[in-house]
């Protein structure tokens, strides 16, 4: 499809732009679908560049900064959609360059019934870049204790599972086992040992940080009346999908998250498998982490409203498929409490340890 030698730029209809770290480029069609605009432009030349356009429907693919290029837009009278990456890129023909990338982003755009990405708030993205340095700083803390076993290991010391068991017996081992390791080894593992505690302050202040957040934002408050569910969990559904306005039902939330069975149906015949594990991978995480919390207090299951049936699930399904099942239900009972605004129905007020 080649461009208009004249193409006249009152007649754009819909504009794809294909989001660099330093360059944007644009591709708009008019209604009949011929190319009006092909263009390069520099990321400091956006808000110059759209003044001269006309107001039009603008396709961008969920990426970095996608949010706040969305909002700009928006505040200058543009009617910015996110697309998710793997809904382009069927749309996408030719080989892969920037321009057929745009291309494809502004077909995409106007597809009626392609569900977009809900544009996020700047106090949604802060909170979004909370808990992805907290999941890094759990990571790196993670390998550092494996490369502390790692090097024990190495000179005939095991140490039973668990960080509480490695941090307890540390300073036991180096006393006990000084003539075995030597002091280069030794210093070595005082230096993890200090990076270890480095990252545990970092945690608690980053979890600190988000625990106050939890506390003061009403959405979050709501979330937490849920058994099982926390400062981490609340706040990350409220940084993930806001008031929850992109999904028309809870169930749909749920296979968002990923917490519903893969479907393979044919000619009539429905066949279910594992879990799909799409969506958001974190927000899995925690909802399944929450339900195998509440799961290892049975005493408690009557004081929720859930009780019963969690246990007649339990008897009859596998303890892990009743906690992928539990995971669901919490999933959708915390996006029914965002859309509607209200809090959990418990008829007790005795609520698990909570994630």
């Amino acid at each position: 499809m080649s461009a208009k030698k004249n193409g006249n730029l009152k007649d754009l209809w819909v504009l794809g732009v294909d989001i660099g770290k330093d360059t944007f480029h644009l591709v708009g069609f008019d209604r009949s679908g011929q190319v009006v605009i092909r263009k390069q432009i520099k990321r400091l030349a956006l808000d110059a560049t759209f003044e001269r356009l006309p107001r039009c429907i603008v396709g961008l693919e969920a990426c970095l900064s996608a949010h706040f290029v969305s909002r700009t837009l928006r505040a200058m009278g543009f009617e910015p959609r996110i697309i998710p990456a793997h809904y382009v890129k069927p749309f996408n023909k030719g080989q892969k360059n920037d321009y057929n990338d745009a291309e494809a982003i502004a077909e995409a755009a106007l597809r009626p019934n392609l569900r977009t990405v809900t544009e996020k708030t700047q106090d949604q993205l802060d909170l979004q870049a909370l808990h992805r340095v907290r999941s890094r700083l759990v990571s790196r803390r993670t390998a550092t204790i494996n490369q502390i076993r790692a090097f024990l290991i190495e000179q005939g010391i095991t140490v039973r599972r668990g960080l509480r068991a490695l941090d307890n017996s540390f300073e036991i081992i180096l006393d006990n086992r000084r003539e075995e390791i030597s002091e280069r080894m030794r210093m070595i593992l005082l230096g993890l040992r200090d990076d270890w505690l480095r990252l545990d302050e970092r945690i608690e202040a980053v979890s600190d940080e988000i625990e106050e957040i939890s506390r003061t934002e009403k959405n979050c408050v709501n979330i937490m009346t849920i058994p099982g569910i926390g400062p981490m969990i609340s706040t990350a559904v409220v940084a993930a999908i806001g008031q929850g306005e992109a999904f028309d039902r809870g169930r749909d939330f749920a296979a968002w998250v990923g917490l519903v069975p893969r479907q393979y149906s044919t000619g009539g015949r429905t066949v279910l498998g594992r879990i799909t594990k799409r969506g958001s991978r974190y927000l899995r995480m925690l909802f399944v982490q929450a339900a195998k919390v509440i799961m290892m207090r049975p005493h408690r299951w009557e004081a929720f409203s859930f009780g019963p049936w969690l246990t007649n699930a339990v008897a009859r399904m596998p303890r892990n498929k009743a906690a992928i099942a539990l995971a669901n239900k919490l999933a959708r009972a915390a996006w029914s409490i965002l859309r509607h605004g209200t809090r959990f129905d418990a008829h007790n007020t005795m609520i698990p340890e909570a994630v």
